[in-house]
């Protein structure tokens, strides 16, 4: 008999993994506690912009003409524990307010309220980035608060979403990780992932406390690969080199790779910085704080990028201050294919010289909703040579393709003096000073 889906909580990752079980599939039942949320979603809409993923959606949500119905949402626990073989827990985790530390109290009320339903056997699969060690005691609390006892199991499968991909990093995984205790949990994860894994997907399979460490250890390497080329371009500002150049010697090297090497603003979103703090946290109550410590180096070189942009803007203007002067930002969102702004490197530039008396135009094509709520006193504009009209130096900060596609001539027209600030080195310096451009790149002081 085909195995029943369930998905516990649907934002980012749950709404995507929900439709990702349809596509493959499986009936699939998602639960959330917002009723917003779940009355979107019944429609056929997500609460954030992922390319593919509404199409997905409306592919398979039950009452929507010619879906194949796979798909159902509910906000009835006794539902989802009557309903489902596999119950999927894809809760938020985020940073506690403060401190490093992660928030465990969405993933400890999923458990703790999902447990008391489940009457028969069934697999409880923990998607969430939790601090290591939480599976071992998840499990325990499973097999306290379930009827079911021991059959009421727990398995750890990380995710692997990047956000802009996450439609394709759910149906095609680059691997599969499934931290198991039982040859039975093992072959239930095998059935759920068994299309991907015909297809060539990696699947490795760990204890708990490895499967937990995956995720972390692997946003760790990246923000560790990020921040060290970003720790050149303030090098190669010092000594006159060009860090686009010194990537693409370096990246030659298979050992080293070319991917994530280019300088810039740095890292932000909801995963990255939250996740490598969340771990030197961890560390710390593990007594493995020094094994840990060069990640809190990463942190600081990755947030000390955002006040070098504000500098070098503030140079490009005469060295003196951003008051009277009109400052035009491209980009909102942390990074392109995706309306996220949290903790976004672009918006946190545009709103610290905003508050040293900028004046700042921000234009993004899919994040300005969620900008406007983050930062209501900064200026929008509908469009890119809207933001640009009349500017004095412009940011481009977020490196979506239609910034690169931009005609440097017709957004000349419209600026007031032709200064660019390259934020993500992602412009083709050439084509902007043959329009008249001065351009300007982080850790290209001679370019």
């Amino acid at each position: 008999m085909a195995l029943k889906i369930t998905v516990i909580g649907t934002g980012y990752l749950g709404a995507t993994h929900a439709a990702a079980m349809a596509e493959l599939g499986f009936e699939v039942l998602g639960l959330d506690v917002v009723p917003e949320k779940i009355e979107m979603l019944q429609r056929g809409e997500v609460p954030m912009y992922e390319p593919g993923l509404e199409e997905l959606l409306r592919k398979h949500v039950a009452g929507i003409e010619g879906s194949t119905g796979r798909l159902r949402f509910t906000m009835d626990w006794a539902e989802v524990g009557e309903f489902g073989d596999v119950h999927f827990v894809c809760v938020n985790t985020p940073q506690k307010h403060g401190e490093y530390a992660c928030d465990m109290s969405y993933v400890d009320a999923a458990f703790e309220t999902l447990a008391p339903h489940l009457k028969g056997p069934a697999l409880v699969v923990g998607k969430s980035t939790v601090p290591v060690g939480s599976a071992e005691r998840l499990a325990r609390t499973l097999a306290e608060l379930s009827p079911a006892g021991e059959d009421a199991e727990l398995a750890w499968n990380p995710e692997f979403l990047r956000e802009g991909f996450a439609v394709q990093d759910t149906l095609h995984p680059d691997r599969l990780v499934a931290g198991v205790r039982s040859e039975r949990a093992e072959k239930i994860l095998r059935e759920v992932y068994a299309t991907p894994v015909s297809e060539g997907s990696p699947f490795v399979v760990t204890d708990f406390p490895t499967a937990e460490l995956v995720k972390t250890s692997a946003n760790s390497f990246l923000a560790t690969k990020i921040s060290f080329i970003n720790a050149m371009a303030e090098v190669c500002e010092a000594a006159g080199g060009d860090v686009a150049l010194l990537a693409e010697a370096i990246g030659h090297d298979e050992r080293i790779g070319k991917k994530f090497l280019r300088a810039g603003i740095g890292f932000g979103g909801g995963c990255l910085p939250k996740d490598i703090r969340a771990f030197m946290a961890r560390a710390g109550e593990l007594g493995a704080d020094q094994a840990l410590t060069f990640l809190r180096e990463i942190d600081s070189i990755n947030m000390r990028r955002r006040g070098q942009m504000v500098e070098m803007a503030r140079e490009a203007l005469g060295g003196g201050s951003f008051l009277g002067k009109r400052v035009a930002v491209l980009g909102a969102t942390f990074k392109p294919d995706s309306d996220d702004v949290r903790d976004s490197p672009a918006l946190n530039v545009a709103g610290q010289i905003h508050l040293q008396g900028g004046q700042v135009t921000v234009y993004d094509p899919k994040g300005m909703a969620n900008a406007k709520r983050l930062f209501p006193t900064l200026g929008y504009a509908d469009s890119a040579v809207g933001a640009v009209r009349g500017a004095d130096v412009v940011l481009h900060l977020t490196e979506w393709r239609e910034f690169r596609e931009l005609d440097p001539a017709v957004l000349g027209e419209a600026a007031s003096a032709r200064v660019l600030l390259d934020g993500r080195n992602a412009l083709d310096p050439e084509v902007w000073r043959r329009a008249g451009w001065t351009y300007r790149a982080m850790g290209r002081p001679t370019a």
